[in-house]
């Protein structure tokens, strides 16, 4: 998959960071990260290269709970977004036939798929 129009020292240093987290970060986030390796880059260039990505299908913008999150694994897949922090983690389930399996058998093509749930993650849950 391209990750935009053209390659850039930058764009591929976001992505290489992006991939290399599980904690699905903000921008922000991201451009503290981005910026110890790299200290000249803008908060500005991060978001750009982000949205970039995202509408390109390269990582998952995750739009809930009043900030956007970013995902390195473009593959559809589920959430859970603690309400009470904001962390977000990957959850998986085990089924027999994978939803989008199912979908496309019956002709549906499948481009994208939001899954969340809500509710709080063990430290919050634990500090209540």
């Amino acid at each position: 998959m391209k990750i935009g129009q053209r390659r850039s020292k930058q764009r591929e240093l976001i992505l290489e960071e992006l991939k290399g987290v599980t904690c699905h970060p903000t921008a922000d986030e991201l451009y503290e990260l981005v910026r110890k390796r790299l200290a000249n880059i803008s908060l500005g260039t991060v978001y750009r290269n982000l949205e970039l990505m995202a509408s390109n299908g390269v990582i998952l913008k995750i739009e809930s709970g009043g900030k956007n999150r970013f995902d390195g694994n473009a593959m559809p897949h589920p959430h859970m977004r603690c309400t009470e922090c904001g962390k977000v983690d990957d959850i998986t389930f085990d089924v027999n036939v994978p939803i989008p399996d199912q979908l496309e058998a019956k002709g549906y093509k499948i481009t994208g798929c939001t899954i969340e749930y809500y509710g709080l993650c063990p430290e919050c849950k634990n500090s209540c």
